[in-house]
């Protein structure tokens, strides 16, 4: 028994949930409170994720003492004291031979379960299911779907605010308030039931997983499909860069709508502004929206002390105006945000993809960015340009292919076994069969690392899902600390509202859960005593929680054939259907975009190198004012200046010239005549002369052997 195995998990998982919230949200600008209830959102429900396997494991190892246990006194009664030559009765039957019995019991004895690594005391897991599981649906039911509202409220105080996310919120709750009322009314009917509070927690935890399991059902028919089809399409660099063209000219639409409400809200602060002065009661919301909007907007807006004069009729907008105003911006900011992120994502996929597919037909194989590449040096040591091509152009095609087969084949496991799990003998389970052969052999480490997997390939199918439907695109998950809060609040919310469900579908598919193969001799886990079972409801119980996955065939089917996709192309809706003319039309428009975004970086990256070589060159722009009117003083001045220097006594004062006028007309800045003593005319640069001809267009350097005009012509005038 050793708590090694669990305090490591527990620790790994706080890690992977530290890391992928850094990757993902901005540390920085995000409230504390979003980050902290994010985290332990998805720590949580990692670590049901992690931790399950553990649990699997002790129960086989309780079972096997179990049966260990009811097998002993079976065999010590049958056990009869008899004399040893006594070995058949008078019909010629054998009575047992008290040997071997003995023996029996002996290699019974001799022969104890094999406790797992990471067993742990009995209370512990208990425990620890009960902390993670309430916590979890308390923040997926109350506390995340508030703060993701109120992220967004536009009142301009935390009572208007919680208001706001109370009534927006009512939807949510609605749907689970009806599902638990459905739940106690049909427990309150039946007369041999008496409803108490444990009761009544299960009821509140049968309309939770209920819910949980019908939305996942729906995300594991689109996920198990389109998962192996993903990974196998990426092989095809051609297919995936049509497909990515088509998806930037959507996303051109989508970005100039967003732009140009964000110009009109915009707008519309601006009117508010000019009309609510300062000396004006509602002036304070006003600064707060102005808080909201970019810099360019609050400079371009008049913050002079211009008080309000009330003999004016001026409407100015009401308090509540403001607060859908206030709503407005902040849904404007973000979603202006979000696609100018999914743009720059897109951009970028797609210049990756031209890239493979112009080094595909390498010659010296050696693969070729067309913009630089920013990595570290120790890794650019060795993943060289050569070890790149290899692997980018030749490896990485295979690899995804295998994988696609292999992902395929756990799919078609998946859906054969939600569709007979709840068959005991024979047992059609795939997953189950897997696990009572490693139960068999005392083999924990492979319960629970196919356990761990299999419970991550769920949920990489469900929450893939979710953010490729077009109906949620309102949430994005994007690298680079590009994920706003009211994403990442989602992201946690929907994991601990699909974990719950899908861990306790996962514990039906291995059969251990005792009501689900109807069999008493099961040993559950921690975990299924903590969730309860849904025997108050029999309905839910024997019927929607065994035969509704069976939904999953069906979805798969209309996922493999893309018949949603094809509805909604026929409805109106563009959709990526390969043979078809509008398609064909968008592909076209997107990469003509691809084509304009990549000239615009080109002339943006062909200026900054220009600007790096002329500040290697010259220097900063000082510097070579300096050097340049240094070059446009005559001989005499500079002996003069030289002269005046050693001396310490009074200098002459120089004469304007031309190239002054044009210096002052040019805004250069002062020149510090006294920088360079001694200094002659011959032994400028004459480098910078041709720059400063560049730079200032107007002045013509003196031609070799000409003489500026003699000083103090017009000193009379």
């Amino acid at each position: 028994m050793s708590a090694g195995p669990l305090v490591i998990e527990i620790v790994l998982t706080c890690f992977l949930a530290a890391i992928l919230l850094h990757r993902y949200g901005d540390l920085r600008k995000q409230h504390v409170l979003v980050t902290l209830f994010t985290f332990i959102a998805w720590y949580f429900s990692f670590m049901i994720i992690f931790i399950l396997p553990l649990d699997v494991s002790s129960t086989f190892y309780k079972q096997c003492l179990e049966e260990r246990t009811r097998s002993l006194p079976v065999t010590t009664t049958t056990t009869t004291i008899a004399p040893s030559n006594v070995t058949s009765s008078k019909n010629g039957t054998t009575t047992p031979d008290p040997s071997s019995h003995m023996l029996q019991r002996r290699a019974v004895l001799e022969e104890p379960c094999q406790m797992p690594v990471s067993h742990v005391p009995d209370n512990v897991l208990p425990t620890l299911w009960k902390i993670v599981y309430w916590t979890s649906q308390f923040l997926t039911w109350l506390l995340l779907p508030m703060m993701q509202s109120y992220s967004r409220a536009g009142d301009f105080t935390v009572a208007g605010k919680m208001k706001s996310a109370l009534i927006e919120n009512a939807l949510y709750y609605g749907t689970y308030l009806l599902i638990f009322g459905v739940c106690l009314i049909y427990v309150a009917a039946r007369p041999d039931l008496n409803i108490d509070a444990e009761k009544l927690k299960v009821i509140g935890v049968t309309a939770s997983n209920t819910w949980g399991l019908f939305l996942l059902v729906l995300l594991l028919g689109y996920g198990l499909v389109e998962v192996p089809r993903y990974v196998w399409n990426n092989a095809k660099h051609s297919y995936m860069l049509s497909r990515t063209y088509f998806k930037i000219a959507k996303q051109s639409t989508e970005k100039t709508e967003a732009e140009e409400n964000l110009e009109d809200v915009l707008e519309e602060v601006k009117q508010a502004s000019e009309k609510i002065r300062y000396n004006h009661s509602l002036r304070k919301h006003v600064e707060t929206i102005l808080e909201k909007c970019p810099e360019s907007v609050r400079n371009s807006v008049n913050r002079t002390e211009d008080y309000e004069d009330y003999n004016k009729s001026i409407e100015t907008p009401s308090e509540k105006a403001l607060v859908k105003l206030h709503r407005n911006v902040i849904y404007a900011m973000q979603t202006h945000k979000r696609h100018q992120t999914q743009w720059n994502m897109m951009m970028q996929k797609s210049f990756e993809l031209e890239d493979r597919i112009l080094n595909d037909m390498s010659i010296d194989k050696r693969y070729k960015h067309s913009f630089p590449v920013q990595r570290n040096k120790f890794i650019q040591h060795f993943y060289t340009s050569n070890i790149e091509w290899y692997w980018k152009c030749l490896c990485e095609p295979w690899v995804c292919r295998v994988l696609a087969v292999i992902l395929t084949i756990v799919s078609f496991m998946v859906v054969w076994s939600e569709c007979l799990f709840f068959i005991k003998s024979p047992v059609l389970s795939i997953f189950a069969v897997f696990i009572n052969l490693a139960k068999e052999n005392y083999d924990y480490v492979y319960i629970e690392l196919a356990s761990i997997l299999t419970i991550a390939y769920l949920c990489t199918c469900a929450y893939y899902s979710v953010f490729q439907i077009k109906i949620l695109n309102y949430y994005y998950i994007a690298p680079h600390h590009q994920t706003n809060e009211y994403s990442l609040i989602f992201t946690g919310m929907l994991l601990c509202r699909l974990t719950p469900p899908m861990c306790l579908n996962f514990l039906g598919l291995i059969h251990l859960d005792s009501h689900v193969t109807h069999s008493e001799n099961i040993r559950e886990t921690a975990y299924t005593l903590i969730m309860g079972h849904m025997d108050v409801i029999p309905i839910i119980s024997d019927g929607f929680n065994i035969y509704f996955p069976i939904m999953i065939v069906l979805l798969c089917i209309c996922t493999y054939f893309s018949l949603g996709s094809r509805i909604l192309h026929f409805l109106g809706i563009n959709q990526f259907i390969g043979d078809d003319d509008l398609t064909s039309e968008l592909v076209d428009e997107g990469k003509e975009l691809v084509k304009r975004e990549r000239r615009r970086m080109d002339r943006a990256a062909d200026t900054e190198a220009r600007r790096r070589e002329w500040n290697t060159r010259f220097g900063d722009g000082s510097t070579l004012t300096r050097t340049v009117g240094a070059r446009m003083d005559s001989p005499e001045d500079v002996k003069i200046r030289s002269g005046s220097a050693s001396q310490g006594s009074y200098t002459m004062p120089r004469v304007p010239n031309t190239y002054d006028k044009s210096e002052l007309l040019n805004e250069a800045e002062p020149i510090d005549y006294s920088d360079a003593p001694g200094e002659s005319y011959s032994s400028i640069n004459s480098a910078a002369g041709y720059q400063a001809q560049a730079q200032h267009p107007r002045i013509k350097p003196p031609r070799p052997g000409s003489r500026a005009p003699p000083k103090g012509i017009f000193d009379d005038v």
